[in-house]
């Protein structure tokens, strides 16, 4: 596991540039994530990178967190770095687009993420979390262990295919989520690669990313055309309706078919991927920590065998710190990119116009000025009064600002709801000696992955 040294002093004069061979060889052996630390630790809280013709800012510092995303917020934008998430994956939805249009399906799709609008939906959280506990009923006990980031994927992928879609076919559901994960690995192996191949040469990999490409358009496209034949009083009360009937405030148009197939599948992109990867992490942490799990055993013992209330969650607060502690060890997404508009600076340092700046919350996170003793999970962090006085920005994992990712409610509410009905009932232990090896691949994960016994509780 990566570990935490107190920063340099800021050596703001000192650029690192490594040659292209050194940077293939440096990212082979450490991986993106193991680069990035390694840059942290040596040149302080805003290493200066040259990779190639790019010229790149690490953002660490809470301070300049909030300059980039609050205080200058406006010329930190999502421009060529996301170009190739936008051709390849979400085209125009909300993660990816930017300006006038960004501001138009922000204001068409706010209303449908809200904490009291998300919890519509925690039925269905409920339902798919007891599918799960049937199988893991089935599975406990078992010689071998299961890879968690797996099952985490089957909960979560079946939660926002039934939120956004109301999808009731289990083959539709696993043909979708396999088509989609297809596509997201496509995207982060092309995002990592120092070697872009052309996309029309029919590698492997090309043509795997073709076929999902095509079977997802296909399946929104046709979900549009059906629902489209039903009288709108037959249509289901799904996040699908929501963005068919949403009109702009200021136009009255609806959303092009187009962007409802893009908004649909940065959603599923968005919300099944990251909540798994936060729910994998934790009950690793969990089992890493035992105090911590007999206490949250002892606070979720009450809802075993029932599905939560939002009453119910409320009286769940430890539950919640325990999410958070996780959020701050493993943020689903442990680093993230800003095009620079114009000219600016950070702390005396010039910041050009067309560089990248890159929040690194993973680093920011474990920042020994605003976190003591940080790599140890510790939910105590996270009491009123322990948050009171810290840093606004030293915790930004869904990002901070106008672009704070839209859906983070949705994830903490599934979040809580899952694991408030998974730990009173379930037990789970790595192999003995296991450390996960902790990568980034597209969102956080395990090059080792997360292979976990389940026991069930008695």
């Amino acid at each position: 596991m990566l570990t935490t040294l107190a920063p340099t002093p800021n050596l703001q004069d000192r650029i690192y540039a490594p040659s292209i061979p050194e940077l293939m060889r440096q990212m082979r052996r450490k991986g993106q994530l193991g680069f990035f630390m390694d840059a942290w630790r040596a040149y302080g809280d805003l290493p200066h990178l040259k990779l190639g013709p790019r010229e790149m800012f690490l953002v660490v510092h809470p301070d300049h967190v909030r300059h980039v995303n609050v205080t200058n917020g406006d010329n930190y934008d999502k421009r060529e770095t996301y170009d190739p998430v936008r051709e390849l994956m979400l085209g125009d939805g909300l993660v990816a687009s930017r300006g006038e249009l960004w501001r138009r399906q922000r204001r068409l799709m706010a209303p449908f993420f809200t904490p009291r609008a998300i919890e519509q939906y925690l039925p269905v959280f409920a339902a798919d979390t007891e599918a799960l506990m049937d199988r893991w009923t089935r599975l406990a006990g078992q010689d071998e262990p299961v890879e968690l980031s797996d099952e985490m994927m089957l909960v979560t992928a079946a939660i926002i295919l039934h939120t956004m879609f109301s999808t009731e076919s289990s083959d539709d559901l696993l043909e979708v989520k396999a088509a989609v994960e297809t596509m997201i690995r496509y995207v982060a192996t092309s995002q990592q690669s120092p070697i872009r191949l052309p996309r029309w040469l029919p590698t492997p990999a090309n043509r795997r990313y073709f076929r999902a490409r095509e079977l997802v358009h296909t399946y929104i496209a046709a979900l549009l055309a059906h629902r489209r034949r039903l009288p709108q009083d037959q249509w289901p009360d799904d996040l699908l309706t929501k963005l068919m009937l949403a009109r702009d405030e200021q136009t009255g148009e609806p959303m092009s078919d187009a962007l409802l197939r893009d908004e649909s599948i940065t959603i599923f992109f968005a919300g099944h991927e990251t909540t798994a990867r936060t729910l994998t992490f934790l009950f690793y942490a969990l089992a890493q920590s035992p105090e911590v799990e007999q206490r949250l055993v002892a606070e979720t013992a009450a809802l075993a065998g029932r599905r939560p209330t939002v009453e119910d969650l409320k009286r769940l607060p430890y539950t919640l710190q325990v999410i958070k502690e996780t959020l701050r060890l493993y943020p689903a997404a442990p680093i993230y990119a800003r095009d620079v508009v114009a000219d600016d600076a950070l702390d005396g340092v010039r910041i050009p116009a067309g560089a990248t700046v890159l929040p690194f919350p993973y680093a920011t996170h474990r920042h020994p000025a605003f976190w003591p003793d940080p790599e140890r999970f510790d939910p105590e962090r996270w009491t009123p009064q322990a948050e009171a006085g810290r840093h606004p920005y030293a915790f930004h994992p869904f990002a901070a600002g106008k672009r704070i990712c839209l859906g983070n409610n949705f994830s903490l509410l599934e979040t809580h709801v899952i694991a408030s009905m998974l730990v009173p009932r379930f037990r789970l232990r790595p192999r003995p000696g296991f450390r996960p090896q902790v990568i980034m691949a597209g969102t956080i994960a395990s090059k080792n992955g997360m292979p976990m016994f389940i026991e069930e509780r008695r």
